[in-house]
């Protein structure tokens, strides 16, 4: 099928054939994109390799209304590679009080707007989130168009527990303000993902090492999809070691261990229990024992019970 260019709206032949003048090139194929219901796209578009780009994804950037996009040259890239011609505006976090009211006016007025970031799903670590949730407050359709991600892709390739996972965007570039943030993530049962830049990948696992325990594994996940891809595995401080004094680049995410909390002794359940039925009936005093030490509350029950029952230490 022949793609018209982007001046020809192609009105009358879509009541005619239901095609549309938008589409978009995979080789030398041609394919045709109908228009899409109103409503805000929300489309993940590659971190690297052009080629993880979905099928979904390109009919929904040629049918789309408006491209939205962080920046128009790196959008751009990809859209002359699959030859979309639309041409994408702009929309990121110092222009979002400006921009974000004009695309709600084309959202309300019944257009669609493909939301796109410069590389993997958008509202992760993006300022998507504001455009998407006054979108959800006005009534208005919100449709995700999964696809790449550069914390998911680290999560599978690092190895470590992918059951339970935590993603917390960027770790503060101060030091102290690092080191608080990574300790209040000391005692988290989930795989921890960071993303993190070049110039502080050293501090960070330096930090990382000394807040959360040397010997807790992780993997440095740099430059994933591209051409010069490293995934590298270890524990914390001999990741700390080895990028000590290495001059790395690329775009990285630093995948860390889940902390386990050790169970309490009996002794500590046992102080537990008589200081919180000092103050509470025992049922209650149970079931706060439970939510702290995540044991069953029926046996916490009885065996406060019977440190009640007991007579005191030193008596017959």
């Amino acid at each position: 099928m022949a793609r018209r260019t982007p001046k020809d709206t192609g009105s009358d032949n879509t009541a005619a054939t239901g095609q549309t003048s938008r589409g978009y090139r995979i080789g030398a194929h041609e394919i045709g994109a109908r228009p899409l219901a109103a409503g805000l796209y929300l489309v993940a578009t590659p971190i690297g390799n052009l080629g993880d780009i979905t099928l979904r994804a390109l009919e929904t950037l040629a049918g789309a209304d408006i491209i939205a996009c962080e920046d128009t040259r790196v959008s751009r890239v990809l859209l002359d590679r699959f030859g979309i011609a639309t041409r994408p505006y702009a929309y990121h976090e110092h222009n979002a009080e400006r921009v974000g009211p004009k695309l709600m006016a084309a959202l309300e007025a019944g257009k669609s707007v493909a939301l796109i970031s410069d590389a993997g799903t958008p509202l992760v670590s993006d300022p998507g989130y504001r455009i998407s949730q006054t979108a959800i407050e006005a009534g208005l359709p919100v449709i995700p168009i999964p696809g790449a991600s550069a914390p998911m892709a680290a999560l599978v390739a690092s190895g470590l527990p992918s059951d339970t996972f935590l993603f917390a965007g960027f770790l503060p570039s101060k030091d102290k303000a690092r080191r608080d943030r990574l300790a209040s993530f000391a005692a988290t049962e989930a795989t921890l993902m960071f993303f993190e830049s070049p110039n502080r990948l050293a501090a960070s696992l330096k930090s990382a090492a000394d807040m959360l325990g040397a010997e807790r594994p992780a993997a440095v996940c740099r430059e994933l999809t591209k051409a010069y891809e490293e995934i590298r595995r270890g524990t914390l401080g001999e990741l700390a070691a080895r990028y000590e004094n290495e001059n790395v680049r690329g775009e990285i995410v630093l995948v860390i261990g889940p902390g386990f909390t050790p169970a309490p002794s009996e002794d500590d359940v046992d102080a537990l229990l008589a200081r919180l039925a000092s103050d509470l009936p025992a049922g209650k005093a149970a079931t706060e024992a439970a939510r702290l030490t995540g044991l069953n509350r029926k046996e916490l029950y009885a065996r406060l019970l019977a440190m009640k029952a007991a007579p005191p230490k030193g008596e017959a």
